[in-house]
């Protein structure tokens, strides 16, 4: 029987190892879009399980924790991801030594910045601020997420690489000084109001947005357009806010970006991993409803509301769903740091 098992741990192994690489890793992040909002919106699409990400052909659930709490913030959620460790909740990407707002912890290398210093080309997207926790846990390290202005300042000095090469997202008017936009060109960056504005032969470009509500699905098409263009690959994060304490809008979102990845899939259907995955869940759950009747997206909720969103984040396992190279370590439960060595394996680092 042991060397049964072991036999088939060398085939596993074996396996793995022959599996090809990724040129390319896109990682879409749904804030906040724990099962139960997945759920609601796969209902309101016309049935359970009929969004595109719960019929990817890997899936598994994942740990969401932080490393001194069980529930998360944005911020150490995406750290954990993005970094493979643990942090405190509120901080970006460093080390648990950092007290929140008062002193850091060690620079936690992002998979970004791996991605930057081995020649790839990087972009990240959120109809967020760029200087929110999910971005910002990609491209820069702070013991703050609320020290906006510092943040984003980092896109002019990365810790590793050279830094993110098409960032797209809002705060245009808080972010964007006179300052910070001649620094960007001096950076070789394109600075612009919206992701149709880049050119066709664009390499580095900043664009901002006033609020969240532009074309999200326009800005990942043009950004991949962009980043196709290296033949060493790329690394793209896309993160989508989907907190349901705004019911109808956190639904209406969470549709749109199933679709999102469905395109991007279909797109890259040879040589990329596509991942989605959540930061961390959110306390909204079906309490009632039957097939054929609408679902209603009241927020408040009422009491006796087929639906009930309590103003949270929570601490339950998310849904992680992949495909394409590597995917296949997308399995089962595993913890939120996994994640980045699942990414890192899948090109072969």
């Amino acid at each position: 029987m042991k060397q049964i098992i072991a036999l088939s741990l060398l085939f596993s192994v074996a396996s793995l190892a022959a599996e090809r690489k990724a040129k390319n890793v896109v990682l879409f992040v749904g804030d906040a879009a724990g099962i139960g909002v997945l759920n609601i919106a796969a209902i309101q699409a016309g049935k359970p399980q009929s969004l595109f990400i719960q019929r990817m052909p890997q899936i598994g659930l994942m740990d969401t924790s932080a490393a001194t709490s069980w529930v998360t913030d944005s911020a150490a959620g995406m750290t954990a991801i993005i970094t493979g460790e643990k942090t405190h909740s509120g901080v970006l990407s460093q080390s648990v030594k950092a007290v929140r707002g008062k002193s850091d912890g060690a620079p936690l290398k992002t998979l970004l910045e791996h991605a930057e210093e081995r020649g790839l080309v990087t972009g990240v997207i959120s109809n967020d601020a760029v200087s929110g926790a999910t971005p910002a846990a990609c491209y820069a390290h702070s013991n703050d997420r609320g020290k906006a202005a510092e943040i984003f300042a980092q896109v002019l000095k990365p810790s590793f690489g050279d830094g993110v090469d098409v960032l797209i997202g809002a705060g245009r008017k808080k972010l964007l000084t006179p300052e910070m936009e001649s620094g960007l060109r001096a950076k070789n960056y394109g600075v612009y109001e919206n992701a149709e504005a880049i050119p066709p032969d664009g390499k580095r470009a900043v664009v901002l947005y006033e609020a969240g509500d532009f074309d999200l699905a326009a800005a990942v098409r043009r950004t991949i357009d962009v980043l196709s263009r290296s033949k060493k690959g790329f690394f793209l994060m896309v993160e989508s806010d989907l907190h349901t304490d705004n019911l109808q809008r956190g639904i209406t979102r969470t549709l749109a970006f199933d679709k999102i990845v469905e395109e991007t899939a279909t797109r890259l259907n040879k040589d990329t991993l596509v991942i989605f995955t959540a930061d961390h869940s959110f306390d909204t759950r079906l309490r009632g409803g039957r097939p054929g009747e609408a679902l209603p997206m009241v927020t408040p909720t009422p009491a006796k509301s087929a639906i009930r969103v309590d103003d949270g984040h929570t601490g339950e396992e998310v849904l992680v769903a992949a495909q394409g190279p590597g995917s296949r370590r997308v399995h089962g439960y595993i913890r939120n740091t996994d994640l980045f060595r699942i990414m890192l394996a899948a090109y072969g680092w």
